[in-house]
């Protein structure tokens, strides 16, 4: 996934995490030598919009449209979780993450407690820029996630400057006010000052659903991603989820301040809120990167899935090769680096890159006559082929097996945890 998207044959030689040769490796010599002739070795995919805390509630939230998924179900559930239940789920989902060939998220967390998913991802090696999600201004929410302004601002910082930069660079923090409609003008102001300040990404919702620009409009009189530009968040440090219903006016302004778009096809699709328009973002020079969303949405956390369904969609509304197979594996590598700020570090196979690697077996009968490596990978592969994964030169996944815990273990605790939370919260 370097800039010509070339296929090499050849060797990779990774030293104290990082990437130092492609391709003809010479007479190094190396303390470990993975054979992984006639697979596939790719970067590890970054999944730009995700929420780990929601991966208990899978299968509680179906068939429900956005608003109402939020307030009878997510909201609900995300007051009710407890540190053990935080950190059940974002273990959980580390691991799926990873044995599916993520290694590398962007998360909004629930709005209290994200030091426990901070302390549960450390050990499981996934990179994270994680978010406490901010809320201050919906009555319809629960009183558990109804901040006061300046408190949510001040944790927010606190979580930053406990957690930027742990994990030897792998877990960052950023801002996460969960949309317009749940937060005032003065949260969104001081996230965008702050934001400016410290070059912090800011990680929010905008434009997926019909029914919230409608409510954004008639609080603001304005569209949703004008107004978060109004308040001075739109810059190359927002990260905006969704963004299925911008028109032209809106697609000028997202391109002409470099804001980052996050698709998640498979969410959008669930909660029927419509189908983004990629490619016309994509040819007015918008980053659009990708995502699963939550495992309460989707409902699983799977980016060999959501490259297709981008595809796919695409196709079906502007044409066959509107959105190549090609297009969506470099916005799984290295569009979703570039919308973290990353694009130095990950999401390519090149000299100088940390080594966030993984490697999908082609011995399976849905990949061994595949003529074409990316074809294969974005239109028939699947997590289970995932045989290797790698974060920081660190291998986190080994012939299908996470070596960084015990998933099986993690999967009962989740269990336990999940049913324990639906009781307090349904």
């Amino acid at each position: 996934m370097n800039d010509a998207c070339d296929v090499v044959q050849g060797d990779v030689l990774v030293e104290d995490g990082r990437i130092v040769r492609v391709g003809d490796v010479g007479d190094a010599e190396a303390a470990l030598v993975i054979n992984c002739g006639g697979n596939y070795l790719l970067p590890g995919f970054v999944q730009t919009h995700v929420h780990l805390c929601q991966t208990l509630f899978r299968g509680y939230a179906d068939d429900l449209a956005l608003l109402d998924w939020l307030k009878q179900r997510i909201w609900p559930m995300e007051a009710a979780h407890t540190p053990a239940s935080l950190a059940a789920a974002a273990r959980l989902a580390a691991a799926e993450l990873l044995l599916g060939g993520t290694t590398t998220v962007l998360t909004m967390e629930t709005v209290h407690d994200t030091d426990a998913v901070f302390e549960a991802l450390g050990p499981m090696g996934l990179r994270a820029v994680v978010g406490k999600c901010m809320m201050d201004a919906d009555p319809a929410v629960p009183s558990r996630l109804l901040e006061q302004t300046t408190a949510s601002i001040d944790e927010s910082l606190a979580l930053h400057a406990r957690w930027h930069g742990a994990a030897n660079g792998r877990l960052q923090a950023a801002f996460a006010p969960r949309f317009a409609v749940s937060c005032s003008k003065a949260l969104l102001e001081g996230v965008a000052a702050l934001s400016r300040e410290r070059g912090l990404l800011v990680h929010t919702h905008a434009s997926e659903n019909r029914d919230e620009i409608a409510l954004v409009r008639e609080r603001t009189g304005m569209a949703n991603v004008a107004y978060l530009d109004s308040l001075g968040l739109a810059s190359p440090r927002l990260c905006l989820a969704h963004c299925v219903w911008v028109d032209d006016a809106e697609q000028q302004l997202l391109a002409a301040r470099r804001v980052n778009v996050l698709h998640c096809p498979g969410s959008n699709l669930k909660l029927a809120s419509g189908i983004a328009p990629v490619t016309e973002m994509r040819a007015r020079g918008i980053s659009v990167s990708l995502g699963a969303d939550g495992a309460a949405c989707n409902n699983h956390l799977d980016m060999f899935t959501e490259m297709r369904l981008a595809a796919g969609l695409q196709a079906i509304t502007r044409g066959p090769g509107a959105l190549t197979a090609r297009d969506v594996l470099t916005m799984a590598t290295r569009g979703g680096a570039h919308a973290l700020g990353l694009g130095g570090e990950i999401g390519s196979i090149e000299p100088a890159r940390r080594a966030d690697l993984i490697v999908v077996d082609r011995d399976r009968p849905h990949l061994a006559t595949a003529p074409d490596p990316i074809s294969a990978i974005v239109y028939a592969a699947r997590p289970s082929d995932v045989r290797l994964t790698m974060v920081d030169g660190t291998i986190v996944v080994r012939d299908f097996q996470l070596t960084t815990a015990d998933h099986t273990a993690l999967a009962a605790d989740a269990a336990t945890q999940a049913r324990e939370l639906a009781r307090r919260a349904l």
